[in-house]
C-alpha cells in the first residue's frame, strides 16, 4: 500500500460524493451522452452519482483488472467485455468512467474498444492524465488514493511524525 515515497490521499464518502457532482457538472457541458460504460469496480460508484445527476439510463459495465493485490499492478485481464450494441458505436456519445487513473494501462485498452468515447474520471495521476478527457483532481504519481469503499475509521499519523528525515 504506502511506502517511504508514497503519499496518503485518503477520500471520505462526502467528498467522493462532492467530487462526483462536480464531474457531473464537467460533463453535462460535455455531453450529451446516451450511455455510460463504467470501469469496474472503481467506475461504479461515479456512475451512479453521474448517471442521476445527467438522467442517463443506460449504465454499461467492463470488467478489467489490473491491480491483484491491492498495492501493486500488474497485468491488464479482461473480465467483462462490454455490451457488442454499445461496441458498435465506437464509443460515440459514450461517457467512460472511473474512479481513477493510474498509469493509463486500463483505459488504453477501453481506448481501443471506444476510440470515439469520453473519458472521465474522479482523480488522474501525471502519467495517465492524456488518456482522460475530464477529470476533477490531479494527484502525484506517487500518491496512493484511499477510496472510502476501502476504508474503515481508522486513526491517521501526522504527516511530520511519517515524513522521512
Amino acid at each position: 500500500m504506502t511506502s517511504a515515497s508514497q503519499k496518503a490521499f485518503p477520500v471520505s464518502w462526502d467528498q467522493f460524493h462532492r467530487d462526483a457532482r462536480a464531474l457531473a457538472w464537467r460533463l453535462h457541458e460535455a455531453g450529451p451522452f446516451h450511455t455510460i460504460v463504467c470501469i469496474t469496480r472503481g467506475g461504479l460508484v461515479p456512475a451512479a452519482v453521474i448517471a442521476r445527476e445527467l438522467e442517463i439510463r443506460v449504465v454499461e459495465s467492463v470488467g478489467i483488472a489490473s491491480y491483484h493485490d491491492y498495492s501493486n499492478q500488474g497485468e491488464l485481464k479482461l473480465i467483462k467485455d462490454i455490451a457488442p450494441s454499445i461496441r458498435e458505436t465506437k464509443g460515440k456519445g459514450v461517457l467512460v468512467i472511473d474512479d481513477l487513473v493510474d498509469t493509463g494501462k486500463t483505459l488504453a485498452l477501453v481506448h481501443t474498444f471506444l476510440p470515439e468515447a469520453h473519458y472521465a474520471a474522479m482523480y488522474a495521476k501525471p502519467q495517465g492524465r492524456p488518456l482522460v478527457n475530464t477529470f476533477i483532481t490531479e494527484v502525484s504519481q506517487d500518491t496512493w488514493i484511499y477510496f472510502p469503499w476501502d476504508m474503515g475509521l481508522t486513526f491517521q499519523p501526522p504527516i511530520r511524525e511519517g515524513a522521512a528525515g
